[in-house]
């Protein structure tokens, strides 16, 4: 069925991306809503838009699209659409819009409520496979010729299938005896997740706080505290002795409840309120701070963390967090 708002382009204008300016505005009109689905990708055509909205039309029903404040600013086209959800719970959505944004390859969300960019606010980042595009454990794990066993076992974890405390002692357990020399060589290599740098740096100009807290590493998360300018870094410590890993962790172990803890007592710290909290993740382990948050953001994350969280990057780079504040 065709959707009646875009019922004036032909089938060739609705094919072509620049035709979208004919049924996008640059600002909404003044009709109730309750919540803004947000889409993002290249080039986005009005076919793609009127798909997503015919997928979605048994549970949202649009009144009003504009784009985006950022929209083209950063390399994405980005498209803010208002609307009412109809009898539908948005949790029991989710896994509805996991299917639209595979099926257009478009990045979706829905929200209720959303941050201001321009408001201070603060961001708390997972590391592994968040700010950097590796599990650190599992490099460490591969010089030392035990990759594959730790591997598995952090698989597990990140899927929430084993508790993440036991899952990291006996983890590390298996790299006693490993040079800090290996640490040295993975920190020097270490591939930084793209779209990082573009979103810190919209960020900072909005006075917005930056920290990591991590179920990784101090060695690797200090580093890239400076390395990024954050302000603060919680993770866990490495026990060493002479020049080699010990096989075992230093003070409390940073999991799922620590990464909570640390998202409050940060806003606390710098009078932030709750509605300018962001957390951002890939793993099981970091639901938990997503729920402390106002927004909960899945960065490339698991399918348990994609359905649970409040919006999730599928497709994009890490600076599509933007593009879930308003302005």
């Amino acid at each position: 069925m065709k959707n009646t708002l875009f019922s004036t382009l032909n089938d060739h204008n609705s094919h072509t991306a620049s035709s979208l300016s004919q049924v996008v505005g640059s600002s909404h009109n003044n009709m109730t809503f309750t919540h803004t689905l947000t889409v993002i990708g290249q080039a986005v055509t009005p076919y793609l838009i009127e798909g997503v909205l015919n997928k979605l039309k048994d549970v949202f029903t649009p009144t009003s699209l504009a784009f985006h404040h950022l929209h083209q600013c950063l390399g994405e086209d980005v498209i803010e659409i208002q609307g009412t959800l109809a009898h539908a719970d948005l949790e029991n959505i989710k896994p509805l819009l996991g299917d639209v944004s595979a099926s257009y390859n478009l990045d979706i969300g829905l929200q209720a409520s959303r941050p201001s960019l321009s408001k201070p606010g603060l961001l708390v980042m997972d590391m592994d496979s968040t700010v950097i595009e590796i599990e650190c454990i599992d490099e460490i794990a591969k010089l030392a010729g035990v990759g594959e066993q730790v591997a598995e076992v952090t698989a597990k974890a990140m899927r929430g299938e084993i508790a993440f405390n036991d899952s990291l002692t006996n983890r590390v357990a298996c790299l006693e005896g490993v040079p800090v020399a290996h640490l040295d060589r993975i920190r020097d290599s270490i591939p930084i997740m793209p779209g990082i740098q573009r979103l810190l740096t919209e960020l900072k100009k909005n006075n917005w706080k930056l920290a990591i807290a991590s179920g990784g590493f101090t060695f690797f998360a200090d580093h890239l505290k400076q390395r990024l300018g954050l302000d603060f870094a919680i993770s866990n410590t490495l026990a060493i002795e002479g020049d080699k890993l010990t096989g075992k962790v230093e003070g409390e172990i940073v999991n799922a409840d620590v990464k909570a803890r640390t998202v409050k007592t940060l806003a606390d710290k710098w009078e932030i309120p709750f509605s300018q909290t962001v957390a951002m993740g890939d793993g099981a382990n970091d639901l938990v701070m997503m729920a402390e948050s106002a927004l909960g953001v899945a960065c490339h994350g698991k399918p348990l963390v994609n359905e649970k969280a409040d919006v999730a990057i599928r497709i994009g780079s890490l600076h599509s967090l933007l593009y879930f504040l308003d302005k």
